[in-house]
C-alpha cells in the first residue's frame, strides 16, 4: 500500500559490514567464536556464582547478573548476523527489527545501570567497611536489580511504541549490523524530531546519569584509598575494585567512540566496524577481565569441575 513515496513496509537489509564475498566466511568464523567464547565465559561465571557459597555476596550477585545481561546482550545482534552470512541474505523482518532494536535498548541501558550498581557496591565496601554487610543487605540488592531491570524495560517500551509511531520511506537499508535506534529514526519519512528528543534525553538520563554516579563512586574510593596509611592496605583495596573499573572504561570508552565516530565522520560502515566494541567484543571481555585475577572465581571453577569428575 503506497502514498507518495510512504510505502506500508514488511522488512528492513542490514547491510553489515562487508559487501566483499570472500569476506564473508572470515566474518562467518570470527563472529561465532566470539559468540561463543562471550557465552561460554559468562556462564561460567554464573555457575561458580551459583555452585560456591563463598561467592554468595552482593558482588559476585551482582556480577552474575551483569554476565547474564552479557549473554542476553550479544544474542541480540549476533545470531541474526550470523544467519544472514549464512544465507548470504541482508533481510531482516520489520517484527524482528523492531523486537531487536527493543532488546537492544533494553540491554544495554541494564549493563549501564548494573556498572553503576557495582560501583556503589564498591563505594560502600572501601569507604564503608564496618557498615558493608549492613548496608549491602539482600533486600537492597534484589532492589537494585529490580530497579534497574524495569527502568531499563520502560525505556525500551517507550522507545519501541515512538518507533511504531514513523512511516518509512522506499529506502529501507539500515547501514549496521543490526537496528540501531538512530539509524532507524533516519530512515523516517516525516520529522524525526520528537523521536530525536526522547531518545538524546534518554542517552543523557540513562547513560550519562550512571556514569556521573560511577565517577562519583570512583572519587570517593580513590580518596578514601589515599588515606589508608599502609601500602598492602592501598593494594588489596585498589584490587577489589580494579577489574570493575577496566570494565566501565572499555564500555564506555567504545561506546563514546562510537558516538564520535559517528558525529565526525558520515561513513556509516566506520561507525558499524567501532560498534562492535560494545556490542561483542565488551561482552567477551568482560569474564576473562573478572576472573584472570580473581582466586575465588577460579577455586570455585575448579572445584565444581573437580567434584563433577
Amino acid at each position: 500500500v503506497k502514498a507518495g513515496n510512504e510505502t506500508q513496509i514488511s522488512e528492513f537489509l542490514l547491510l553489515g559490514f562487508s559487501e566483499k564475498q570472500e569476506l564473508q566466511p572470515f566474518l562467518f568464523g570470527l563472529f561465532l567464536s566470539m559468540y561463543l567464547v562471550t557465552v561460554l565465559g559468562n556462564l561460567l561465571i554464573i555457575l561458580a556464582t551459583i555452585s560456591d557459597s563463598h561467592l554468595h555476596t552482593p558482588m559476585y550477585f551482582f556480577l552474575s547478573n551483569l554476565s547474564l545481561v552479557d549473554i542476553c546482550f550479544a544474542s541480540t545482534t549476533v545470531p541474526k548476523m550470523l544467519v544472514n552470512i549464512q544465507t548470504q541474505s541482508k533481510v531482516i523482518t520489520y517484527a524482528g527489527c523492531i523486537t531487536q532494536m527493543c532488546f537492544f535498548v533494553l540491554f544495554i541501558v541494564l549493563d549501564s545501570l548494573l556498572l553503576t550498581v557495582m560501583a556503589y557496591d564498591r563505594f560502600v565496601a572501601i569507604c564503608h567497611p564496618l557498615h558493608y554487610t549492613v548496608i549491602m543487605n539482600p533486600q537492597l540488592c534484589g532492589l537494585l536489580i529490580l530497579v534497574s531491570w524495569i527502568t531499563s524495560v520502560l525505556n525500551s517500551m517507550l522507545q519501541s511504541l515512538m518507533m511504531l509511531q514513523l512511516s518509512f520511506c522506499a529506502d529501507l537499508e539500515i547501514p549496521h549490523f543490526f537496528c540501531e535506534l538512530n539509524e532507524m529514526i533516519h530512515l523516517a519519512c516525516f520529522d524525526t524530531f520528537v523521536n530525536d528528543m526522547v531518545m538524546y534525553f534518554a542517552a543523557v538520563l540513562l547513560d550519562g546519569g550512571p556514569l556521573i554516579g560511577i565517577l562519583y563512586s570512583y572519587c570517593r574510593i580513590v580518596s578514601s584509598i589515599c588515606a589508608i596509611s599502609s601500602t598492602q592496605g592501598k593494594y588489596k583495596a585498589f584490587s577489589t575494585c580494579a577489574s570493575h573499573l577496566l570494565v566501565v572504561s572499555i564500555f564506555y570508552g567504545t561506546g563514546l567512540g562510537v558516538y564520535l565516530s559517528s558525529t565526525m565522520t558520515q561513513n556509516s560502515h566506520s561507525t558499524a566496524v567501532a560498534s562492535v566494541m560494545y556490542t561483542v567484543v565488551t561482552p567477551m571481555l568482560n569474564p576473562f577481565i573478572y576472573s584472570l585475577r580473581n582466586k575465588d572465581i577460579k577455586g570455585a571453577l575448579t572445584q565444581f569441575f573437580r567434584g563433577k569428575q
